[in-house]
């Protein structure tokens, strides 16, 4: 697929919005609600081809798209910075197509960009952090942002409406208390363990 220029999305009263795919979207949405200044965390699909994909399609590798959240974030109370600092702090980016139990390139990870200066920010820190502890060994993929669907309402909010989800009590929760313990400074005044 051939690498487009990115599409700038427009800001929502005061809002800016920003694209990440870590795995699954049910532990993503999760980790960046849980950052001050964000306002909303939608799960859905972006950085592949096909126009509105179902989970079952993305899931069975047909669409080329990751699981994606949109971040609806106040860049008053947070940087881009922080949240793609946020990012890379949450997930292990050198692992390929995978990230804990879940394997398949629909849980890859990537951080879109919307801009030149969204860019410049993103490759930064990859460079800093590829020099400082993963040593040239960041997978993540940097893809101008395109489009980004919605997924199935039952996505969203997943794990706060099933706390008792096997999945959730097992993968998703441990993932965002461990984020919790890294960052404890971009949390909500709420979310602290």
């Amino acid at each position: 697929m051939a690498q487009l220029d990115p599409v700038q999305t427009k800001p929502i009263d005061g809002y800016q919005r920003a694209y990440f795919a870590s795995g699954c979207f049910w532990c993503v949405e999760a980790i960046f609600e849980s950052i001050k200044g964000v306002q909303e965390a939608v799960s859905g699909y972006s950085g592949g081809f096909k126009e509105n994909p179902t989970y079952k399609q993305v899931s069975y590798g047909k669409t080329q798209h990751a699981e994606a959240v949109e971040v609806f974030y106040n860049p008053e109370m947070v940087s881009f910075r922080n949240l793609v600092l946020a990012f890379f702090g949450s997930h292990d980016p050198t692992s390929l197509n995978r990230q804990g139990p879940d394997k398949g390139k629909q849980y890859r990870s990537i951080v879109f960009y919307q801009n030149e200066k969204e860019k410049k920010i993103i490759d930064s820190i990859i460079k800093e952090l590829d020099e400082t502890v993963y040593d040239g060994a960041i997978v993540t993929q940097v893809l101008p942002f395109q489009k980004f669907w919605e997924a199935e309402a039952y996505h969203q909010d997943y794990e706060r409406k099933n706390p008792n989800d096997p999945y959730i009590r097992g993968v998703s929760l441990p993932r965002l208390n461990r984020f919790k313990k890294q960052f404890p400074e971009l949390l909500k005044d709420n979310e602290h363990l």
